[in-house]
């Protein structure tokens, strides 16, 4: 049995602690690092593991214990909405395993992080305990700084662990879900409402495509906006039909799309009807598919 996690972690501009970070999990006997990355702007890095479950929670155990310990979430700054310093956790069924396999993980690795490191625990998607929960951006919505306000609501105790934020982690949200795509499309403006426009016109949440999650942010070091998106199911909306919406909709505002990235990995079969060129994608290789480096760090080890 595999099953992948892509921890996103709370810090994308010390590197120092993102190798860290990267050196724990190389470390769990077992476990594949697939993929990591760091965003300074986001001031975000995610993480993509794999293996079987046992070693897949030692793991991310290990990033709890690290995050915990060097990231400070009263000072932590940057575009991308978050609660927590190990802010979110999924697990995936790869070879063998189901959802459930992942949901049993999911509440296995929520108990051990409250008992052993005072941080509380929300468990979202597949592993929700009310509906109210299993969005993430229901869960994270009033980020670290409205954290305690929305605990002292009934409604949000925790799933596991204290009634109060971690003075410095805050909190993290914990699940199981299908394969889910992460990229960012870069607009050639630096107006924040475009990119905003853009992120309203094609979420599902504001009337527009199935299984599409987005938001504007902007980079304020390039003078550019990015629309941030979130594809949880590439055989409903394919990749390439949301990359024409993004283009078409800024085209519509005179803004041209400047290039786009990949965040992790990416399935083979979400490709099938077009190519990393035609998505202007700028940092693709085949390693950044995820059955393509399944099988090649399996036989490096």
């Amino acid at each position: 049995m595999v099953i992948e996690s892509v921890p996103n972690v709370s810090e994308g501009s010390r590197l120092q602690i993102v190798d860290a970070l990267a050196t724990a999990v190389r470390s769990t006997p077992g476990v594949m690092l697939l993929d990591h990355s760091a965003d300074a702007a986001h001031n975000r890095s995610v993480f993509t593991l794999a293996g079987p479950p046992p070693a897949v929670e030692e793991a991310v155990l290990k990033l709890y214990a690290h995050a915990v310990a060097a990231i400070d979430m009263r000072t932590h700054r940057g575009v991308h909405p978050r609660i927590g310093a190990l802010d979110v956790v999924p697990f995936i069924p790869l070879a063998g395993a189901t959802l459930e396999d992942c949901v049993d993980l999911a509440r296995r690795v929520g108990a051990r992080v409250a008992a052993t490191l005072h941080v509380p625990v929300y468990l979202y998607e597949a592993a929700a305990t009310t509906p109210a929960r299993r969005k993430l951006e229901d869960v994270r919505r009033g980020q670290f700084e409205g954290l305690a306000a929305k605990m002292a609501r009934p409604e949000w105790a925790p799933d596991f662990g204290p009634a109060l934020p971690h003075p410095t982690a805050g909190a993290t949200v914990i699940g199981a879900r299908h394969p889910l795509i992460a990229f960012n499309v870069n607009l050639s403006t630096d107006r924040l409402d475009v990119a905003a426009r853009v992120a309203a016109t094609v979420r599902q949440s504001s009337g527009g495509m199935p299984a599409v999650k987005a938001i504007g942010v902007p980079l304020t070091d390039r003078g550019l906006v990015q629309v941030s998106l979130n594809l949880t199911n590439y055989e409903v909306t394919p990749i390439e039909q949301l990359f024409a919406a993004v283009k078409a909709e800024a085209a519509r505002h005179g803004v041209e799309v400047l290039e786009s990235e990949l965040i992790g990995l990416i399935p083979q079969a979400a490709l099938a009807g077009t190519t990393p060129a035609a998505l202007m994608l700028t940092n693709f290789s085949p390693d950044r598919i995820l059955e393509s480096r399944l099988a090649r760090i399996s036989e490096d080890k």
